[in-house]
Parts: C-alpha cells; sequence; structure tokens
C-alpha cells in the first residue's frame, strides 16, 4: 500500500480531552490494556477458527510476548491473534474511541460469548502514549489477501500508515518509550506489572529481555531455560467448586495474598443468571480486630485485573474479607479503573452478600463445632456487617453467638431461654474479665451468668440490637444489682432501714469528702462484698461514645453518675454503722471509708497515680495497725 499521512479524528461524545497522560490515574495501566487487547485478538481468532471463518495449524501454540528492549528503549507487545487491516486502523485507531470489540460483538452476537472480549482497544490503545513518544503498529490480518500495514504516530494527532514487512497473522505495538518514564524500561519493574494485571488472563504471557551481545556470549542459548508464562491462564475461580480441593483452595490463598496462616473457610461463588460472576472469598485469620480494618478483595474483568477493594461492587463490610471476583457484566467507566455505580451493581453487591450470609448459617448449622471456633476471627466482620446492611443483619441475628461466663457459646435466644425466670428480656453483659471479676463472682455464686462483650465494635453492635429487638436490653454486670443477688430474708424494719441508710450515707460522704456521691443500702448473698460500684448503663455508654469521637480517655476518670452501693450483710460495714458516732474511732472511719471506696473503684479500672499511691500507704497503715493488736 502507498504511505499515507493523515490526522485522527477525535469522536467527542465518545472521549473527552482526557486521552494521553490524563487518561488513567496509573500510568502502568497502559501494560493492562495493550496486553488485553492482545488477548482479545487471540481470543477473536479462536472463535473464527471454531465457526469455520479462519484456519490455523492445529498446533499453533497462542501467546503473548512482552519483549524489553532497554538499549533502544522500546517495549513491544506482540500477539498472533486476529490481526487488522488498512481499512480496521483507520477505523478502530484512527478514529479514536471506536471500539473493535463492540463492532464485532454487534457482527458475531449470536454465535459467540460477549464475555470472552475484554475490549475497547481504540480507547485503550491510546494509554500506551501515557509512556511512549512514539508508537509503532505492525500488523497482519487473518483475512485472505490481507496486506500487512505498519501505523506510525508521535503522540499528535498526526500519523503515518504504509505496508508492514510481517509476514505473520497478528499485532506487534511497539512502544518508544519517553525520557520521563524510563522507569518501565526495568525488567523488575515490567514484570512486577504485569503480574498484578495479568497475572490470570486467558491467554499466556512471556515477558522476554533483549540481551546485548556481550550477555550472549555469557549465556550461551543451549544453557537458556525454557521461558515460563508470568500468568496463570485457568485461575482457581473459573473451576467449578465440586472439582476444587482443600489444598488446592489454600495454596490459591498463599499465592495470590503471600499470606502463609492458612485461611479459616472459603466461599466460593459462581453464578450465570441473571449475570456472570466468579469468585473465591475468603475468611482470613486474624490476630486481633484492629487487622480486619480492610483485607483485599481483587477485582477482576475476564480474568484482567481491575483493581482492589472496588466498594460499589463489595458491600463495604465485604472488605475485611480476603478474596477475587471476576464479573464481565460490570460497567467499567472511561479508565476502566472504578464502576459506575448503577442498579445493576447493587443487584450483584447484593448477590454476595446473600452468599456470604448463607455461608455462614449453613457452617452454623452444619458445622456447629467448627462456627464456635472461628468465632473470635469471624465476629467482628459479622457484627460489622450486620450494622451496616440491614440485609445481611436479618440473615445472620440469628446465628450470632455469645461467649458466656459459664464458658459456653449461646445465641441471643438461647441466653434469653435459659434466664427468663431470672430476667426476663434483659442481657447482662461484661466487657473486661479481669476488671470485672468480682461481679462476675458474684453472678456465678448465684447461678447467674453474663455475655463476654469485649471488642470494640460491640459497644454499637448492642446498641443496633435494642434498637431492632423489641423489647430487649443489655445492661452491663456493674449497671444494676440484680434482685436475684439481693438477701430478701435480712430485710430489716422500714424505720431501722431509714436509719441505717441516712447514717452510712452521712459517714461515707463526710469521710471521703464527695457531696455528690450516690450512696445505695442493699443485703447482698455474699456476705464478703463490702461495696460496689455501680454505673448507670445510658451515662456510661454516652462516656465511651465521647472517647470513641475524640473524648480523651485518661486513668482513673470516671463518670459523675455512679452509685457506691453498701453491702448491709458486710461485717465491716456494720462495724463503720457500730463505731460511727465513737469520737475515737474518728480516724478509722475515716480510713476504712476511704479504703472500701477504693477497692470498689478497683474493680472497674486502675486508679490514678496519686489515688494509687495513697491507697497503698493507707493498706500498710491497715496492716501495721493489725499487727499490732
Amino acid at each position: 500500500m502507498a504511505r499515507e499521512n493523515g490526522n485522527l479524528s477525535i469522536h467527542s461524545e465518545n472521549i473527552f480531552p482526557i486521552i494521553k497522560k490524563w487518561l488513567y490515574s496509573d500510568h502502568d495501566i497502559f501494560i493492562r490494556e495493550l496486553v488485553s487487547n492482545a488477548s482479545d485478538a487471540i481470543i477473536k481468532l479462536k472463535k473464527l477458527i471454531a465457526m469455520g471463518e479462519a484456519s490455523m495449524p492445529e498446533d499453533t501454540k497462542y501467546k503473548i510476548q512482552v519483549i524489553l528492549d532497554e538499549k533502544n528503549n522500546t517495549i513491544k507487545i506482540c500477539d498472533n491473534g486476529i490481526g487488522m487491516t488498512g481499512d480496521e486502523i483507520k477505523k478502530y485507531i484512527n478514529q479514536i474511541a471506536f471500539s473493535g470489540a463492540e463492532d464485532f460483538l454487534e457482527k458475531y452476537k449470536d454465535k459467540m460469548d460477549k464475555d470472552q472480549i475484554i475490549g475497547h482497544f481504540g480507547l485503550g490503545f491510546y494509554s500506551a502514549f501515557m509512556v511512549a513518544e512514539k508508537v509503532q503498529i505492525d500488523t497482519l490480518s487473518y483475512q485472505e489477501n490481507a496486506t500487512a500495514v505498519r501505523w506510525i504516530c508521535s503522540g499528535g494527532t498526526e500519523y503515518e500508515m504504509e505496508t508492514s514487512n510481517r509476514v505473520d497473522w497478528g499485532t506487534t505495538i511497539t512502544l518508544y518509550i519517553g525520557e520521563d518514564t524510563k522507569e518501565f524500561l526495568n525488567e523488575y519493574k515490567l514484570r512486577e506489572i504485569l503480574e498484578k494485571y495479568c497475572s490470570f488472563m486467558p491467554t499466556e504471557i512471556y515477558l522476554e529481555t533483549v540481551k546485548e551481545e556481550d550477555d550472549k556470549e555469557k549465556d550461551p542459548k543451549e544453557n537458556q531455560e525454557e521461558p515460563k508464562p508470568i500468568n496463570d491462564i485457568n485461575p482457581l475461580w473459573v473451576k467449578h467448586p465440586n472439582d476444587c480441593t482443600e489444598e488446592e483452595y489454600k495454596s490459591f490463598y498463599r499465592k495470590v495474598f503471600m499470606d502463609f496462616n492458612e485461611p479459616l473457610f472459603w466461599i466460593h461463588l459462581n453464578m450465570d443468571y441473571p449475570f456472570n460472576l466468579k469468585g473465591i472469598l475468603y475468611f482470613p485469620k486474624l490476630k486481633n480486630e484492629f487487622e480486619t480494618i480492610e483485607g483485599k478483595i481483587k477485582l477482576f474483568n475476564n480474568q484482567v485485573f481491575v483493581a482492589d477493594n472496588i466498594k460499589e461492587v463489595i458491600p463495604e463490610f465485604m472488605l475485611l474479607l480476603k478474596g477475587t471476583i471476576d464479573c464481565p457484566d460490570l460497567p467499567l467507566n472511561v479508565s476502566r479503573s472504578f464502576l459506575q455505580n448503577d442498579g445493576y451493581v447493587t443487584k450483584i453487591s447484593n448477590y454476595i452478600t446473600k452468599k456470604v450470609a448463607d455461608k455462614l448459617t449453613s457452617l452454623y448449622k452444619n458445622q456447629k463445632e467448627s462456627f464456635v471456633k472461628y468465632w473470635d476471627d469471624i465476629h467482628p466482620f459479622i457484627k460489622y456487617g450486620a450494622l451496616r446492611e440491614p440485609k445481611f443483619y436479618e440473615k445472620v441475628k440469628d446465628i450470632i453467638i455469645y461467649k458466656t461466663t459459664k464458658g459456653d457459646y449461646v445465641s441471643l435466644k438461647e441466653y434469653l431461654e435459659r434466664n427468663e425466670i431470672k430476667h426476663k428480656d434483659k442481657v447482662f453483659y461484661v466487657t473486661d474479665e479481669r476488671q470485672q471479676s468480682q461481679y462476675i463472682k458474684l453472678f456465678k455464686e448465684n447461678d447467674m451468668e453474663a455475655v463476654i462483650l469485649s471488642s470494640t465494635i460491640d459497644n454499637p453492635f448492642i446498641s443496633h440490637i435494642e434498637m431492632h429487638e423489641n423489647g430487649i436490653t443489655f445492661s452491663r454486670i456493674d449497671a444494676d444489682i440484680s434482685e436475684n443477688l439481693k438477701d430478701k430474708t435480712k430485710d430489716n424494719d422500714e424505720k431501722d432501714d431509714k436509719t441505717l441508710v441516712e447514717s452510712l450515707e452521712k459517714t461515707f460522704k463526710d469521710n471521703l469528702d464527695n457531696e455528690d456521691l450516690k450512696i445505695q443500702i442493699e443485703s447482698l448473698k455474699s456476705e464478703n462484698i463490702s461495696a460496689m460500684i455501680l454505673l448507670s448503663e445510658q451515662s456510661r455508654r454516652m462516656e465511651e461514645m465521647s472517647k470513641m469521637f475524640g473524648g480523651m480517655n485518661f486513668p482513673g476518670s470516671f463518670p459523675k453518675e455512679q452509685t457506691l452501693v453498701l453491702n448491709k450483710n458486710n461485717k465491716l460495714i456494720q462495724l463503720i454503722v457500730s463505731k460511727s458516732n465513737n469520737e475515737s474511732d474518728k480516724d478509722l472511719i475515716q480510713m476504712l471509708c476511704q479504703q472500701i471506696y477504693d477497692l470498689a473503684m478497683l474493680s472497674h479500672q486502675p486508679l490514678d497515680s496519686e489515688s494509687m499511691n495513697k491507697f497503698i500507704d493507707r493498706s500498710n497503715e491497715i496492716l501495721t495497725k493489725i499487727a499490732e493488736i
């Protein structure tokens, strides 16, 4: 063909002035686009051969070569696919934003599976100019009597087209790398990019490096290893779940995420209708809940990596997991890096949510022992999902379990049923087993139980339950004195009781120098406990919320709405009552009141340094007095 010069035709309805360096947020995407297009070309040729419209030797090895020539500042992407004619070059390359894939689909829409076309050659091709100062195409179409074509453009709107010397079907794109993007001429950098985007592409990809003469002499051809493809053309997610082994799932997890801790379990997604979606979601083993802030879910389009953690497709709470999702039906925007947020994507998101909920429910019902074993690792994910996604909450609320102070795990329904007589619709809970051990002991002595809620997410989660489950309330074990803990056999005369309350209240307020302190007198079944601190559930939750949103948590700080519960069955409290009017015992009474108060406070949290020093000095003084008796 005669040499032809011309200007590119830009169709404004399909593309905006963002083609060259501003087309993509990450310049390395040019590799993904060009290699994807090469894979498209091979898939198209295979389809045509299958339909009898083209022929190739049966032993033909279809492959993509990425050839790096650092000396000449070039990167070549070569395929032995369908190729292009001069007219196709004019249409698909010169007229920017006309997609060869779309046109091909229109022609063969009733004869092939459109999901195999990755597409947008006319647009994706121009990503090459993000890194190249000149681009050359050499291509030969499969069509009979086709002429090989060479196309050259230096990044402006002008191009040259002439006959090429190519003799085999396919296309070679040569990028002449610009001065400001020479980092892409590094073999390790290029391999890293290929592995990032193309590790699971359906056509074998080979990275080759042009060696200088000296290097060839040092490493003769007979000593060179057979080149290996950088990609796995049959990733595990494309297989049917019944054909995958446990070891294959684990091996794939290690390979993709470089995590050598075995996953707890996984969910294999395999959907063909009403949309095509395949993938594997893993529940990783977590060291602590803060590591669950973000996992990594890789989104693919026809086995081509698009991005990590796309929130339009993956429900936000699912991003705590690790996995791969391949959905050819996803609508991609110009850059193919961000999904359009539309109703179709919402359906996909809902499907993923349902499959995860179904897996968890199945595990709970059919493998309860394993479910309990996994609970410490998966409960932050499940609770976060329940908070973020109403549909997910409805599906999993009955399988959320709680560890009790008796050591077993129960659902909310089971806990309420077995404690209905003692405290109907009320759930007592513990946030710190060590700090609240006094209260736990009291509960156990009276055959009562509480659930353990020690994670950061538990506070908003129980509020969520109270809002959505009518009549159910949660109360921390130190928020109230249950009637079951009181000794009703020792109730005194009402008049005597009033006198006792007034006496104790005045004694403690005077000696603690705290007029705002609330005093409550109770007859507890346990005579060993002298005093306890109660903190209203509402007041404590408000304080915790304040801390969560920026409030400071100083050691020893405590909400003001606290109540000091004094056990009138305790001998020490009785001693204080008997000596409270003796002037000679004034110092002793003050010391005992302060000591009892500090002991009660220690059941909640560490004392501040000043209070702790006073407590230690006072304890030593008390021990000295006892020794002198």
